[in-house]
């Protein structure tokens, strides 16, 4: 059984990401497993972690994105967070930077997904 765990917060704080969640669970039991995923209909990546119950789904909606942005031209490590703990994210930027390549101009991902992509992704910086 897949469970989905959604991102309410994305902020960099003492050079990490973090990507927050109110669910309450302990993250010490998960494993990341450095896969990720394209939501395009929900416009969301989606990071796959794993419990012994079977995989999870931690879904980054867009509005997170430019926090994420801002992460990846950092280099901070990404990890999950709740009020009980955090997990590390092994392979999230290179995973992002993949799916975000291969997201931008291909339409097999919807035009609402390329759009919001390109919009966040690779607009210039200030």
């Amino acid at each position: 059984m897949s469970q989905k765990i959604l991102i309410t917060d994305a902020k960099l704080e003492n050079n990490e990401l973090l990507l927050s969640t109110d669910i309450e669970t302990d993250l010490g039991s998960f494993a990341a497993t450095g896969q990720m995923l394209v939501d395009s209909d929900q416009l969301s990546f989606i990071y796959i972690i794993d419990k012994e119950d079977g995989y999870h789904y931690v879904t980054i909606p867009a509005g997170t994105w430019s926090v994420i942005q801002e992460g990846m031209q950092a280099g901070p490590e990404t990890y999950l967070t709740n009020n009980g703990g955090k997990l590390k994210l092994e392979g999230f930027h290179s995973e992002m930077e993949y799916l975000i390549e291969n997201i931008i101009g291909n339409s097999n991902y919807g035009e609402k997904m390329v759009a919001k992509v390109e919009q966040v992704f690779t607009a210039p910086s200030a």
